[in-house]
């Protein structure tokens, strides 16, 4: 059985900072790649960041680069999202996402559809 569980959302005013958490459950976390995604109302859920296993190689969505930072402790079997300058456009739920690791990853890496595990999101609320 796997869990993810995510933790660490809330209300903020823009250019605030928040770090997420998902605590993952069930699996060989040490091979896993983690991603965050975020769903906005009327929206559909967009790809934020991920990181693989060894933790060297991440990715970004534009929107998220320069601001975010996603890194992972594989001892605690968590993954992070740090997030600073915050905008009400950040506004979202927020999920974390498991997908085995694979050696060439390509652009699949950003699509939801890779991924296999899901939490149940945590929701960051932005004001301005």
């Amino acid at each position: 059985q796997v869990h993810l569980v995510e933790s660490g959302g809330g209300l903020l005013q823009a250019g605030g900072s928040l770090r997420l958490s998902c605590a993952a459950s069930g699996l060989s976390f040490s091979w896993v790649t983690m991603g965050w995604f975020r769903q906005a109302p009327g929206k559909e859920r967009e790809f934020v960041a991920a990181i693989k296993w060894s933790g060297g190689d991440t990715y970004y969505a534009d929107s998220a680069a320069g601001r975010f930072a996603i890194s992972r402790d594989n001892a605690k079997n968590t993954v992070y999202l740090q997030m600073s300058s915050l905008k009400p456009e950040d506004t979202a739920v927020y999920f974390c996402a498991g997908a085995r690791d694979r050696r060439n990853w390509g652009p699949a890496l950003r699509s939801p559809n890779e991924y296999t595990y899901w939490g149940q999101g945590t929701q960051v609320t932005v004001s301005s």
